[in-house]
């Protein structure tokens, strides 16, 4: 590992305590190596004006919900210093008692939460302190040798046991600080948690931790142990889809499933001990919250009722009930990460952030496993106190931050005709209301106007059968399943007279507005049988139930269609998959809608462009966001035992009526 610091760079911070220790701890967290996802944190010493310009001592802290990666000046919570370090002079304190006391001495109200580790930090004497989950030095301690291999590697740092973090371990290295000069060492190597590095120079910190990490790493080179087998990843999308469904099942709501078939992890996957080596315990019990102590271990073929998920489960229980006291509730017993034999990882969450999150521990977790194996043994913490640290109530306070989930929270929808108008509305509406969205369109547009996290337009012609099922195949791929369908894509031919159309247009309007349907639905199907709250919406018409002249072959084909989702309803409900119609009239924002047109019909009827616009009962003007909100209404639970029906949204028309 190679010290990023830039002399340029730093000169900036010249002056200024907090913008160097934003610098500096940006470069730590910069190396996945050394943390991951608001894993370490770091600290300065420094003085705080008051509110009466009243110079106060101060340690300025990583708040907690921050990552060093990007963290900002709003970051660090600043804490009275002197009265921190007083916290560690009390025989007990507990967790809840810790949390209301830091608080308490913020000099800022508006500061975020400080770190768990606070009183540790005020308590060393340095004025820079970083603190890193360094995977390298980890993976030593995780070692039945690593007393002798760290004694060997750092005989100029101070290497403690492990100890829950918190107020115990800040005690604990109070104890070491009163009997050793830690000025005089170069770190504190804590077994299984990470390394704590300190100056009074940031830079010399930061290099401090970068030299550690660089005698470990070079340790794991010389004996071998960097080099690991590799293989290709395959994919089982049916699979897939099945083990997604059973892990939403357990968890209680729906979940990505996030696939990694890199050479490593498929490598990994396909060692022939590796349901042994990979249910040891995490790299460091920091991990347990995001992804529980132990991954799931996946046959390479599935099962339709995947029954390795359900003794996950039925495990999670048996070890919840072996370690807890009184008074805890059971979290979900839905595994956050599993090994696929011989094709590679997966994760799951509740978003492609968290998924993100997991699949980075993951990762790091099978370089690390490993590397303990390579030097005489994969050993974790004792499941005890990983459960110590998985019901920490300073730990579920943050589960407890998440919020309420969005509707479709955890849920892949597939929208056609996304480019514009109704199709658009609705993938936006879907993706706001908690689903990873990919709209589908011949317009190429369709990339740019849904570009976001979790909502991606694809160009797609719907006629196309090899366009459309690489496209349904892809998604499945990128995120475990599919669960929502909205059949929109469709085409309108006016002045479509039965004695004037042209064989063509005729033929043309049926392939898109019809024939795409069924083969779009075919292919959908079997990953919709293994969905999670799976529904179907198609978007018809007004004209289904109230034609009108000049408009043959789309009212038929919209007739042809809403009858085509009736059979599907009838077909698909013993599947748990529900098929609905909704028929949307006079629906103005979209592209079949220019001024002129519309001024032209509205002078058909005698009426100003606003008055068309209300042409219906309600004297209410319809737009694709009300459509949309419809849509993703029917595909929600709100809608759960509906299948069959079809629903207006035309203001109400008296002819349908």
């Amino acid at each position: 590992m190679e010290s990023r610091w830039d002399d340029g760079d730093a000169s900036r911070c010249e002056g200024d305590d907090l913008a160097l220790r934003v610098y500096t701890s940006r470069l730590l967290g910069q190396e996945e190596a050394l943390v991951l996802h608001g894993g370490g944190n770091t600290s300065v010493k420094s003085v705080y004006k008051d509110f009466f310009d009243r110079p106060v001592p101060v340690l300025y802290v990583k708040g907690s919900g921050w990552d060093l990666k990007t963290i900002e000046m709003p970051g660090f919570a600043p804490l009275r210093l002197d009265e921190t370090r007083l916290l560690a002079e009390r025989e007990s304190l507990s967790d809840d008692d810790m949390a209301a006391q830091l608080r308490n001495l913020l000099l800022d109200q508006t500061a975020p939460a400080p770190s768990v580790e606070a009183i540790l930090h005020a308590i060393l004497p340095a004025k820079f302190v970083d603190h890193t989950h360094t995977d390298a030095i980890v993976t030593l301690t995780n070692n039945p040798k690593g007393s002798a291999i760290l004694a060997d590697l750092f005989p100029d740092c101070l290497v403690l046991p492990y100890i829950m973090p918190g107020f115990v371990l800040a005690r604990q290295v109070a104890e070491a600080v009163k009997t050793h000069d830690v000025s005089q060492y170069q770190g504190i190597v804590l077994s299984h948690h990470g390394v704590f590095t300190f100056s009074n120079d940031a830079r010399l910190a930061y290099e401090g931790m970068i030299e550690l990490v660089s005698r470990a790493e070079a340790y794991i080179e010389r004996h071998g142990a960097h080099e690991h087998p590799k293989a290709e990843g395959r994919l089982d999308l049916l699979g897939l889809a099945r083990i997604r469904r059973q892990v939403s099942a357990a968890r209680g709501r729906a979940q990505l499933a996030v696939v990694d078939l890199s050479p490593q992890m498929a490598g990994f996957a396909g060692r022939p001990d590796v349901a042994e080596i990979a249910t040891r315990g995490p790299i460091t019990p920091d991990h347990v919250i995001r992804t529980k102590r132990v991954p799931v271990i996946l046959d390479q073929e599935v099962q339709p009722a995947v029954p390795e998920v359900e003794r996950f489960a039925s495990d999670y229980a048996e070890y919840f009930q072996r370690n807890a006291t009184a008074g805890l509730t059971m979290l979900d017993p839905a595994p956050r990460w599993g090994v696929w034999r011989g094709r590679g990882a997966l994760a799951f969450g509740s978003s492609l952030k968290e998924c993100g999150v997991i699949s980075d521990i993951a990762r790091h977790t099978q370089w690390a496993i490993q590397v303990g194996e390579a030097l005489g043994g994969w050993q974790a913490l004792p499941e005890a106190e990983l459960f110590e640290l998985e019901y920490w109530v300073l730990e579920q306070a943050k589960l407890g931050k998440q919020g309420k989930a969005k509707p479709h929270q955890g849920k892949v929808a597939v929208v056609t005709g996304a480019a514009g108008g109704i199709g658009r509305a609705t993938g936006e509406r879907l993706h706001a209301d908690g689903a990873v969205v990919v709209g589908l369109d011949i317009d190429p547009s369709v990339e740019e106007r849904l570009a976001g996290d979790g909502l991606v337009g694809r160009t797609c012609d719907v006629t196309d059968e090899a366009q459309v099922s690489q496209a349904i195949d892809d998604v499945v791929a990128a995120y475990g399943g599919l669960d929502i369908l909205v059949c929109n894509a469709g085409v309108f031919q006016a002045g479509d007279k039965v004695h004037e159309i042209a064989s063509a247009d005729w033929d043309r309007t049926l392939e898109v507005n019809l024939t795409a349907v069924q083969r779009l639905l075919s292919r959908a199907i079997p990953y919709l049988k293994c969905a999670v709250g799976a529904s179907v919406v198609v978007v018809g018409s007004r004209n289904v139930t109230a034609p009108g002249a000049g408009a043959a072959s789309y009212s038929v084909s919209k007739a042809g269609l809403t009858q085509l989702a009736r059979v599907a309803a009838l077909e698909l409900a013993e599947f748990g998959v529900r098929v609905n119609t909704i028929h949307p009239d006079a629906v103005f924002d979209t592209g079949l809608w220019t001024e002129e047109a519309l001024e032209r019909s509205a002078r058909r009827y005698g009426m100003s462009v606003d008055e068309y616009k209300k042409k219906n009962l309600l004297r209410a003007e319809i737009g694709s966001d009300d459509v949309a909100q419809l849509i993703s209404t029917l595909a929600g639970d709100a809608f759960a035992a509906t299948t069959g029906a079809q629903l207006p949204i035309d203001g109400g028309s008296d002819r349908v009526i």
